[in-house]
């Protein structure tokens, strides 16, 4: 597939790939932006397969819609993240002609594996998918990372496994634009809605968002296909409120810069660490510091002096 060999490129980290990748996300850039990107989190044995298949088969069989599937995962250079593991359950998603499922790459910094998936978005959208589905694999920044290129971010969480609100951190929540509580099934319908009450009273207590929206909570099954629906009309409405009001580009144009910075960073650091010269000078500095002959600012300040009197 066309689409897989060019995600390949841009994951590769050879210069010649990486520049005819750079050439390909040129290309396809102004057939980009036409979708729904949703992020998803939740805590370990949510059910994040079961529901991305159940939702995934809805949202194509029902809405009409075409779905990509990506992950981020710096974590896991064995696994592949829980995607490619997962791909063997999501059987009927998997196979399915207007679904495309993308595994994270093996390995590398998170924000490396970020960048890569930010531009593959680009080009599933070019390649005509109209829903874009990022979990979040890994653990602590992985969920601001898909946070920042995603329009609707999805928090799955669990019912009666002790205090619902531990486990999960503020931040995390606070991010949220809607909470689901999974697996309210098999006589946990009543768990289920308390998780429900407590999560809406805990919402509240957050400040309001910048576009207004109420962050909504709900409960399904996704082993029973239920609830389902009503997730994606919460995901529908929350895209006709943004862009009515606006948010909806506004939250797109910054994230587009939020990522020229982060590039910027990534390049800088890159060629910082990867200059012959500073690699002989820098292994010299840090003995230095470590015997408190300099400080660490002023090493780094000279080591910044002479990286860019040396860079072309």
């Amino acid at each position: 597939m066309l689409l897989s060999r060019a995600i390949t490129l841009i994951e590769s980290t050879k210069k010649e790939h990486q520049e005819l990748a750079q050439d390909i996300i040129e290309g396809c850039l102004p057939h980009s932006g036409n979708s729904v990107r949703i992020g998803i989190t939740g805590v370990p044995g949510v059910g994040k397969s079961t529901f991305i298949e159940a939702f995934g088969n809805y949202v194509i069989e029902e809405e009409n819609r075409t779905l990509a599937v990506l992950a981020v995962d710096p974590s896991s250079s064995k696994t592949r993240g829980s995607i490619l593991g997962d791909k063997t359950r999501m059987e009927t998603l998997s196979n399915h002609p207007r679904a495309y499922i993308r595994p994270t790459p093996t390995s590398g910094s998170l924000g490396g594996v970020a960048r890569s998936t930010r531009e593959t978005i680009t080009l599933c959208e070019a390649a005509g998918f109209d829903t874009i589905l990022i979990e979040t694999v890994g653990v602590g920044q992985s969920e601001t990372a898909v946070h920042s290129m995603v329009d609707f971010f999805l928090l799955l969480m669990l019912a009666g496994a002790g205090d619902e609100l531990q486990g999960i951190k503020r931040g995390i929540m606070e991010m949220a634009d809607s909470i689901v509580i999974n697996k309210a099934d098999s006589g946990n319908e009543d768990a289920a809605k308390r998780a429900m009450a407590e999560y809406k009273n805990a919402l509240h207590l957050f400040p309001p968002t910048e576009s207004g929206w109420i962050p909504k909570v709900a409960t399904c099954s996704a082993f029973h296909n239920k609830g389902i629906p009503e997730v994606w009309e919460i995901i529908d409405e929350f895209v006709r409120h943004t862009k009515s009001k606006g948010f909806f580009e506004q939250k797109r144009r910054e994230q587009a810069s939020y990522w020229l910075d982060e590039s910027i960073n990534q390049e800088l650091h890159r060629a910082f660490y990867d200059n012959p010269e500073l690699k002989k000078r820098l292994e010299i500095t840090r003995k230095q510091v470590q015997n408190k002959e300099v400080s660490s600012f002023t090493a780094a300040k000279k080591l910044i002096r002479l990286f860019f009197r040396n860079t072309p």
